[in-house]
């Protein structure tokens, strides 16, 4: 009888556990009206909330409400529930602390008043965007022109400090494995993607996303910007910001002639997709990038000419090139397409070649018998079908980038 009321306490206890994700909303409010619509938005991800397996116990119909005005990211937070465990009725269990989960990645200073969040969404009538505008534009969304524009600032932007403790935990909700940046140091530079528009003819802010880039040094005497964190709310997604958001940080970078080339961290797939059309948009402009020469073969003048005009590092210039050399590939063509494909394979074979960076890399990262493991745990065949499959992998990615170019 004792195991037969377990499974009636485990079998009710079901109705208190629920996805992080499904339950969460986040709302950006530009006014009063927003308050009652339900429009929103939920996260991609908890786990750096509410861990691996992004679950929240204890509460049963459990909603959790994250609102941030638009313009000032103002932070009100409430969850709302219908039952919840309690140690007196549920044999000592105690529900999560979901406030407090949060809370330990928020800053102080938010609403859980809903009527002191909405006084306080007056005080955005008067917010102006910080720092420097770079770049404005318009992009079409259901037959209306929305205004958008991009600014560049630095953490001593008075304000701004505040603002980018509210702003970055976005970040922990769709950016996997983010992490919260030093802003105390002087390298950071960020980017800010504002939608402009109207309110009883007054101009207003709304935030659409964001990006920092930190500033590395590179011998003797230049730098080598590297792209963190980029992110563009939900909302905005799928409309062409984040191109623009990259390609305005590109262009501050041209005519630098202190930055010697631009990285990225650890890009998820999202970001190098992203990363792929923008510099392959641009090095189709460039001379040795034209299709004629692409068929050739990589060469130093395509390294040299990515290098100069765009500030491309050799790894990413050789992807563009991969990518263009498939755009200017009919795969009807059966000997372009072969030889295509013994370039790409030779380029995926390196690291099996006792000769070469990869190889030298290899040999310091693992000791003698790993190595010798690692090169000859594939047969001949083994490896043949190894590549095999990676050509496959690698030119659908580049499909994906070589369909939004064909949009252009």
């Amino acid at each position: 009888m004792a195991g037969a009321g377990m499974t009636l306490m485990h079998n009710r206890l079901d109705d208190y556990k629920c996805d992080a994700n499904e339950v969460i909303t986040f709302k950006l409010v530009r006014d009063e009206s927003d308050l009652e619509n339900n429009e929103g938005f939920h996260p991609d991800m908890t786990h750096q909330i509410f861990g691996e397996q992004e679950n929240i116990f204890g509460y049963k119909e459990l909603a959790i409400q994250l609102f941030y005005s638009a313009a000032k990211l103002t932070t009100y937070v409430n969850i709302k529930y219908t039952d919840k465990v309690t140690p007196e009725k549920d044999d000592g269990l105690q529900p999560d602390d979901v406030i407090g989960a949060l809370s330990k990645e928020m800053p102080p200073g938010y609403y859980t008043n809903i009527d002191d969040f909405s006084a306080a969404l007056a005080k955005d009538a008067n917010f102006k965007p910080y720092g420097e505008l770079l770049h404005s534009y318009t992009v079409d969304k259901d037959g209306k022109d929305r205004q958008f524009e991009i600014y560049k600032t630095d953490i001593d932007c008075p304000g701004f400090r505040e603002y980018h403790e509210r702003l970055q935990t976005f970040i922990l909700y769709f950016i996997d494995a983010a992490s919260f940046i030093d802003v105390d140091d002087e390298r950071w530079s960020f980017y800010l993607l504002f939608e402009k528009y109207k309110c009883n003819g007054n101009p207003m802010y709304a935030i659409a996303g964001y990006m920092t880039v930190y500033n590395y040094y590179a011998y003797p005497c230049r730098t080598r910007p590297r792209i963190s964190q980029a992110l563009v709310l939900p909302p905005f997604q799928k409309q062409g910001h984040g191109a623009q958001l990259l390609q305005t940080f590109y262009n501050g970078c041209y005519g630098n002639s202190d930055i010697l080339d631009i990285t990225v961290e650890d890009p998820s797939e999202n970001f190098q997709r992203l990363r792929d059309f923008v510099d392959a948009r641009n090095c189709m402009k460039l001379k040795s990038f034209q299709p004629e020469k692409l068929c050739e073969g990589f060469d130093d003048d395509m390294q040299h000419e990515a290098r100069l005009k765009l500030k491309l590092n050799r790894k990413q210039t050789r992807r563009i090139y991969e990518i263009l050399r498939l755009k200017a590939t009919s795969e009807a063509d059966k000997e372009k397409f072969r030889q295509y494909r013994l370039d790409i394979k030779r380029r995926l074979n390196i690291p099996f070649q006792k000769n070469g960076r990869d190889f030298e890399k290899l040999q310091k990262a693992l000791r003698p018998d790993e190595l010798s493991a690692t090169l000859s745990c594939m047969s001949l065949e083994q490896r043949h079908q190894y590549l095999e499959k990676a050509f496959e992998e690698q030119t659908e990615v580049y499909r994906h980038v070589i369909e939004r170019l064909n949009m252009v």
